[in-house]
């Protein structure tokens, strides 16, 4: 069993298990890279069993990997505390489809890899996670799909770019008054609002946005609209759609930020814990556009071995999202900053499908010569991410902040840079139409 909160971790030995688990995170050598190693095409066999398939699938074709020394990652004092002050209280409901008690924090620091429960309660960790507690607003940052490839050179084949990534949580607020819930979540029920948009390249799709709620309700899907402007149409989508992919070429809204559909709707397996790399200390912001897979993923960066919790999410039957084109995703959990550095799912056919890989920079600001988003600790900024086909090589990387954007900051985290008032139809369909 551990306690989850980064410098107050504790270890019940069971069975020897929880001691070994210590030793192989304390010995990164061990397990077939050290610090110092570079990871090539050439030698990526020495990383395929440290990293997911589709993750490996990238090395392969060109994705490079600089080792570094293992670094740990403390939570927000915030957010710690939170944790600390209301995790006694919380626990699952009977059938496992919402969390009763919960206020603010990880709702459960204590994993134990024996509990027959665990599978669920990392991915109710990764609902509330220590990244961003009450607001977010990444401003201007922009992809390029292309297809990869082992020392193929880069040609865009479809450029994009939008003015916001912004979310606004009405539950589990660390930060940013109100704390730690907004009141309206008591009228409306709505857990987050979020938002994407408007799009500002490529032209013949400019204007595009879309606007999404999360329920508190078990039984009440996700209401999500967006908005045409060739059309002037706001359409209401049904859920389904957000497990496919949108404007933003191979990625989907449910896998925007890792998995992020709702929780209720998928049963979950623990398939273990283990030892992985991961980029958690990104050395660059911007990102840099790989040169040796044709600009399908960020690199060379730093890569260091992490302790993952492995889950596997299947689509329940019964819920709307049953026409979802993934039968699967495999979840890459790193167990001390709660967040997926990537995830691989599978079609219908039960084939590997598509990798996300996220980027993840540790410090306290987002870029180093920020002048407003600079904070008292260091924190997790996600510099990039890549969606990647793997049964056809086309790749979407984006960049946050932008290469080619006006706003050098590009990421505001709990620093009341967005309302609820951001996150309406009215207000998105007049962004939309003078953005």
């Amino acid at each position: 069993m551990q306690l989850g909160i980064p410098g107050f971790r504790k270890t019940v030995v069971a069975g020897g298990l929880a001691l070994l688990a210590l030793a192989a995170l304390s010995l990164p050598g061990e397990a077939g890279v050290k610090p110092g190693d570079f990871i090539t095409p050439d030698n990526a066999s020495k990383v395929k069993d440290l990293v997911s398939p589709g993750v490996y699938y990238k090395v392969q074709r060109g994705m490079t990997m600089n080792i570094v020394p293992t670094e740990r990652i403390d939570w927000p004092p915030p957010y710690k505390d939170a944790t600390e002050k209301y995790a006694s209280q919380v626990q699952l409901s009977k059938d496992h489809r919402s969390v009763i008690g919960y206020v603010a924090g990880q709702p459960f620091p204590l994993i134990d890899v024996n509990d027959p429960d665990v599978a669920t309660k990392v991915v109710w960790n990764a609902l509330w996670r220590p990244i961003s507690t009450d607001d977010y607003d990444l401003r201007y940052f922009d992809c390029d799909t292309v297809y990869t490839g082992k020392n193929k050179p880069f040609f865009e084949i479809w450029y994009y770019q939008t003015g916001h990534y912004a979310g606004y949580d009405l539950v589990g607020r660390t930060e940013v008054e109100p704390l730690p819930v907004d009141p309206d979540f008591k009228h409306t029920n709505r857990l987050w609002l979020f938002l994407l948009g408007p799009e500002l390249a490529p032209e013949n799709e400019r204007g595009s946005s879309l606007l999404r709620y999360r329920y508190g309700d078990p039984t009440h899907g996700d209401d999500t609209w967006s908005w045409e402007p060739g059309t002037r149409r706001l359409r209401r989508l049904n859920e389904a759609m957000n497990s496919t992919a949108t404007t933003a070429q191979s990625f989907s809204p449910d896998h925007y930020s890792g998995f992020n559909p709702k929780t209720e709707e998928y049963d979950y397996k623990f398939l273990g814990e283990k030892e992985m790399l991961a980029t958690v200390d990104a050395e660059h912001s911007p990102e840099v556009r790989c040169a040796t897979d044709g600009g399908g993923s960020a690199c060379p960066e730093r890569w260091q071995m992490r302790h993952m919790y492995i889950v596997s999410a299947e689509p329940r039957r019964s819920f709307n999202n049953a026409e979802a084109l993934d039968s699967k995703t495999v979840i890459y959990m790193d167990s001390e900053m709660w967040f997926e550095p990537y995830i691989d799912t599978y079609d219908r056919r039960g084939a590997l499908f598509r990798n996300n890989i996220f980027w993840l920079a540790y410090r306290d600001r987002p870029v180093p010569d920020a002048k407003i988003a600079i904070y008292p600790f260091k924190r997790e900024f996600v510099v990039g991410s890549c969606s990647t086909d793997l049964q056809t090589g086309q790749a979407t990387m984006c960049y946050l902040p932008g290469r080619e954007t006006p706003e050098r900051e590009c990421w505001y985290i709990n620093m009341g840079a967005v309302d609820r008032a951001f996150f309406t139809t009215e207000a998105m369909v007049k962004m939309s139409e003078t953005g």
